[in-house]
């Protein structure tokens, strides 16, 4: 009834704009303009967000979507891009790399500057069996085995149990698969807070070193005595000891998750989509200078942020009030009961064995110089990486416009070097 009504209202304006003309299709004789405005691809639709998984096929790329279960009941999603359809290389065994995303990102951000650029698919060409993690929390990883994402006992946790359950557990579900027999160990790559979950994994449970072969640490973030971020530097007298402001932001999930609002970003920021360009101007607004890849980070406004919980937040700001590299603070009473001490103990990262190379930069306002180099003090092996440029800042190690060369390639080199050696032995 509304089409036939809407119709006639249509021949009725025609009528009298003086567009009353015979039509061939039209059965009665005149324009059709329902049929003609009525096109379904002119409308704006919201469509379901792309997946790491539905990114990388888009590409050409072999892509699977895993599930891993942690000790402590998480369930997190990763993806891999197994082989290159370049090489064609499925039957021959690779060398396994694990890559871990920072703080409220997730495995998209390392795909976002595209097959030409990022270091999935540069390490999958090169002949790797690249894994990308999802730590507990994120929108990939939001399942237990009996904890509800709305109880607040699911996000009692820190990066100190990421590193500690989560990285264990994929490092030890990549060396499982079929590609991983036969194997000891991986390459890992991890970037802010996919630095300083390593560090803890691998002093807290130093057996876990063999399991390494390489690992690179981009802008790694452990002790932050001398960070220079503003925002943490104002909230850490409120949120970086036990005071009430900490407790009342602790334990619950940052920024909830809101698929309708993810959703909407994805529609606004996606490539080809319809409102695209007013993504592209809200970023062209607030990254000037060239440096930053424009491509790809309309697709980072897509995707980020991924969730965390709040408790990950004031572990760093404990970390910057403190100086230390140290486990979470509980307050004096509690930190008896769970570590036998009225502060929590240190991470001994001298207990790392693993190569660790330390990519970092002088205009890094989370990972100051000062801070990496007297972490590289403590670690019994280690290849310091300082970048040439100037400028180069935390969120150059994801979109800067240079990252292929300036590092993803370097990256790699070193790890083929590595595997080379290996089977010259």
């Amino acid at each position: 009834m509304k089409k036939i009504i809407f119709r006639h209202l249509l021949i009725l304006i025609g009528l009298a704009m003086g567009s009353y003309a015979p039509s061939i299709d039209g059965p009665t004789g005149v324009i059709d303009f329902y049929q003609l405005y009525d096109n379904p691809e002119a409308h704006i639709r919201v469509r379901d967000r792309l997946t790491t998984a539905d990114r990388i096929a888009a590409h050409g790329y072999p892509s699977e979507h895993h599930h891993v279960l942690t000790e402590d009941g998480y369930i997190l999603g990763i993806f891999r891009i197994p082989y290159s359809h370049k090489l064609q290389n499925q039957n021959e065994q690779r060398p396994i790399v694990l890559i871990q995303h920072g703080l409220t990102s997730c495995s998209d951000a390392w795909i976002l500057c595209g097959p030409n650029d990022s270091l999935p698919y540069l390490m999958a060409d090169a002949g790797y069996d690249v894994w990308m993690g999802n730590g507990r929390g994120n929108t990939y990883s939001r399942n237990h085995t009996y904890l509800s994402t709305k109880h607040p006992n699911f996000w009692q946790f820190t990066w100190h149990e990421i590193g500690l359950y989560d990285i264990a557990a994929m490092i030890d579900y990549a060396l499982a698969s079929e590609n991983g027999k036969g194997q000891e160990a991986i390459h890992y790559v991890g970037h802010s807070q996919g630095t300083t979950v390593f560090f803890a994994l691998m002093s807290a449970r130093p057996d876990y070193n063999k399991k390494i072969k390489t690992a690179h640490m981009f802008a790694p973030v452990a002790i932050m005595k001398n960070m220079a971020n503003k925002l943490v530097l104002s909230l850490g007298p409120y949120l970086g000891h036990q005071t009430i402001h900490a407790k009342l932001f602790g334990s619950q999930e940052f920024l909830p998750h809101n698929d309708f609002l993810l959703t909407l970003l994805f529609n606004l920021c996606e490539p080809n989509f319809l409102l695209r360009p007013l993504c592209e101007n809200t970023v062209q607004s607030l990254y000037t200078g060239g440096r930053v890849n424009m491509t790809a980070m309309p697709e980072g406004l897509a995707t980020h942020p991924s969730g965390c919980s709040t408790d990950q937040m004031l572990h760093y700001i404990q970390e910057q009030q403190s100086g230390y590299f140290r486990q979470f603070d509980y307050g004096t009473k509690k930190n008896l009961h769970i570590y036998g001490s009225e502060q929590p103990p240190e991470y001994p990262v001298e207990l790392i064995s693993s190569d660790v190379h330390l990519w970092y930069s002088d205009n890094d306002g989370m990972a100051a110089v000062e801070d990496v180099e007297a972490l590289a003090e403590r670690l019994p092996k280690k290849v310091m990486h300082r970048m040439a440029d100037p400028l180069w800042d935390h969120g150059d190690f994801a979109l800067n416009h240079g990252l292929r060369e300036y590092l993803n390639e370097p990256v790699i080199a070193i790890m083929q070097q590595y595997e080379k050696e290996q089977t010259a032995e």
